[in-house]
């Protein structure tokens, strides 16, 4: 409920002046959503009216607009001595080509409904339109009064939409007997769900969950065979690349917001979901080159020479084990459980794989990628005591500016630990801590990443990386699959969960990468 959204209903009178209403209350739209009463609340006077909700063409302007029993009335006016586009669309208005009206608004507070759609209770309105097919289909312009064509004349035209009452009357008494039997499928639900839940268990299930959520729960504890059809429903089946039920989607966001806690390289490395097997990136070695010559003298050819970059999704899966008698009785967050659980085990296999996983099998990581330019720290086993910061700057100005500019630091919190001793020559340390909450903390002006999976200082140890971690290439194929077992272990009283995903990742631009090597 973040972004603009478009809705219709609306009456309009064209004079010059509009008058009509932009929403009737009582009735949903055409994909299920209902404004109630009292949502246009904070709205305020003096709204844009544009043609077809689009911002390059403000045709005039709303200057009344009022909650009744009935609706939302508006009332503006088309600026026709101003703007042409404003006379084009009232004569539009004029000869019925364009009837109704449509608003957009943010909402602030929404409820979902039985059958699809929402009831929005709190919106902020941002502009109403003139548009040909409304989405709301009581959203018509009733009356259209202008001067006349040739402005010589006060009289006024009017147009008046075709008369639908009959239309509406039975538009009317057929929401009423859908809002009966809805009733009715509600009192079911909650029949249904108070014999299927055991009597010792309250009604433990917070009342914001959605559909889908409530599918989950009722998944997780007692598998299809008693869960309420429409529940079922909600639950979506995976294809025969993924296999099994998956979770529904709020539950694999939670999945991956708690695996960057674990794999802060995601956060920064760029990624992209795949459809097939595997994807193809054609990447750039060598560009053309232009030479001088005279007036007339023979052209040297040139071409640029491409190479292939293949990317594959690798499988990473795990598993818990839960009693049967915890599914029936537990009376606090199962899906909190599972999703902690799993994202432990995802993060710190991902982290892993993300710096010194091998390819095989596995995604390969930074410390692995072939082409990846080398910088030493000039002894065997730690940084030169005079001077240890110069190495540091030398990493900096081994990458083109453009990398740079984009480039972070990515090493371990013990090697971060000995920089931060480290000062210049007037005594200030290198490593900056960030004075505003929530920024990082830099080493020459860039961001440090702290991956746990970096090595140590060490002999021949690659304790740092610099470099736009943009050109490293995530894709995921499945974000998160989950298969209840009831049976593996039924001799036992327990249920077994497995968990898989399917990630790949390798290095794609390795120009933009340096690393440091401990070594003379």
């Amino acid at each position: 409920m973040d972004r603009l959204e478009i809705k219709a209903a609306f009456t309009v009178s064209v004079e010059g002046t509009i008058t009509g209403m932009a929403w009737p209350f009582g009735s949903p739209d055409r994909v299920g959503d209902l404004i109630e009463k009292g949502a246009f609340a904070t709205t305020t006077t003096r709204l844009p009216m544009l043609f077809a909700h689009d911002q390059a063409q403000v045709i005039g302007v709303w200057e009344e607009i009022t909650e009744t029993d009935k609706g939302l009335i508006v009332k503006g006016r088309l600026l026709v001595n101003d703007v042409a586009r404003a006379r084009e669309v009232r004569a539009l208005v004029l000869e019925g080509a364009v009837s109704s009206l449509s608003i957009g608004f943010v909402s602030k507070k929404a409820a979902s409904r039985r059958g699809g759609g929402r009831t929005i209770s709190a919106l902020d309105l941002h502009e109403i339109s003139i548009v040909s097919v409304p989405c709301h289909p009581g959203a018509r312009i009733i009356t259209a009064k202008s001067a006349n064509k040739e402005g010589r004349s006060a009289m006024e035209e009017e147009n008046t939409a075709p008369d639908l009452s009959a239309l509406e009357a039975k538009m009317t008494k057929l929401e009423t007997e859908t809002k009966s039997l809805a009733k009715i499928g509600d009192r079911l639900d909650k029949m249904e769900a108070r014999l299927n839940r055991p009597s010792i268990i309250a009604n433990d299930e917070p009342a914001e969950l959605t559909l889908s959520r409530k599918a989950f729960v009722s998944f997780a504890r007692s598998g299809l065979e008693r869960m309420p059809q429409e529940e079922t429903k909600s639950l979506t089946v995976a294809n025969d690349a993924s296999g099994g039920f998956l979770a529904p989607e709020q539950f694999a966001s939670e999945i991956l917001k708690k695996t960057v806690e674990y794999s802060p390289i995601r956060q920064y490395a760029r990624v992209v979901t795949i459809g097939a097997a595997e994807i193809k990136l054609a990447r750039r070695v060598s560009g053309t080159t232009a030479t001088w010559v005279s007036e007339i003298a023979d052209r040297t050819a040139s071409e640029p020479v491409f190479d292939q970059v293949t990317l594959t999704p690798f499988e990473l899966a795990t598993y818990t084990d839960v009693s049967t008698q915890l599914l029936e009785d537990n009376s606090y967050n199962l899906e909190g459980e599972l999703t902690a659980d799993f994202a432990e085990s995802f993060g710190v296999a991902e982290g892993t794989a993300f710096v010194k996983g091998t390819g095989t099998g596995q995604p390969k990581g930074l410390l692995t990628a072939t082409g990846i330019a080398e910088v030493k720290t000039g002894l065997a086993a730690n940084f030169p005591a005079a001077n240890p910061a110069d190495v540091i700057i030398g990493m900096f100005h081994a990458l083109p500016t453009v990398h740079a500019q984009n480039g972070a630091w990515v090493m371990n919190r013990k090697t971060l630990g000995e920089m931060r001793k480290w000062k210049d020559s007037t005594g200030r340390y290198l490593v900056i801590d960030p004075i505003s909450e929530g920024a990082a903390t830099t080493l020459l002006g860039r961001p440090i990443v702290e991956a746990l999976d970096m090595p140590d200082i060490a002999a021949n140890a690659y304790p740092i990386l610099f470099g736009d971690l943009q050109g490293y290439r995530i894709v995921d194929r499945v974000s998160l699959s989950l298969l209840r077992d009831p049976f593996t272990l039924a001799t036992k009283g327990q249920v077994r969960f497995h968990a898989r995903r399917r990630v790949g990742a390798d290095v794609t631009n390795p120009d933009r990468f340096v690393k440091l090597k401990v070594a003379a």
